[in-house]
């Protein structure tokens, strides 16, 4: 009998107790509020330490628009280059002048000039001579070849280089 009496005072091993007193969704709920303040933090200097980009003239945008225009002379028909080097140029003449060009027809603009221009003599000849030739390619359907593209864009290259002129 002693043996029995032996046997039942070994107990079975007890599981682990949890004797935390602080509950488990309070360690998560640090934890996802300190990653949301660190990242709040980082976003408030980064913006604080980031500067204004300068603000480009109408004159870089233009030529920066024409050099990506210029990439691109193989791959568009002569129409379509006409159209993009037009656009690029009356975009720049009515942004850095405030002179409708792009609400008016090349014939309108040009007799508007010839009345009162803020352009010198050879500008004008210059700006008449592109707007004819890009006229003469997307209206009358003139059959232009890349060697009229490349004149185009160093017409209208040389237009926005050479406007020496004040913004209005």
């Amino acid at each position: 009998m002693n043996a029995f009496v032996a046997v039942a005072d070994i107990h079975e091993i007890a599981p682990p107790v949890d004797y935390s007193l602080v509950p488990p969704w309070v360690f998560w709920g640090a934890i996802v509020l300190g990653v949301a303040l660190t990242a709040v933090v980082g976003w408030w200097i980064r913006k604080r330490m980031r500067r204004p980009l300068p603000v480009r003239s109408p004159r870089d945008r233009a030529l920066g628009q024409l050099q990506r225009i210029g990439d691109e002379i193989e791959m568009l028909s002569p129409y379509e280059f006409s159209i993009a080097v037009s656009d690029i140029l009356r975009g720049y003449v009515t942004e850095q002048y405030q002179l409708p060009v792009t609400r008016q027809t090349s014939f309108e603009f040009l007799s508007m000039l010839a009345q009162r221009s803020p352009f010198s003599h050879d500008e004008t000849s210059l700006l008449e001579d592109f707007l004819g030739r890009c006229d003469l390619i997307k209206f009358a359907r003139y059959d232009a070849t890349p060697h009229d593209s490349r004149l185009l864009l160093d017409e209208a290259t040389q237009f926005v280089k050479g406007a020496k002129l004040e913004p209005a």
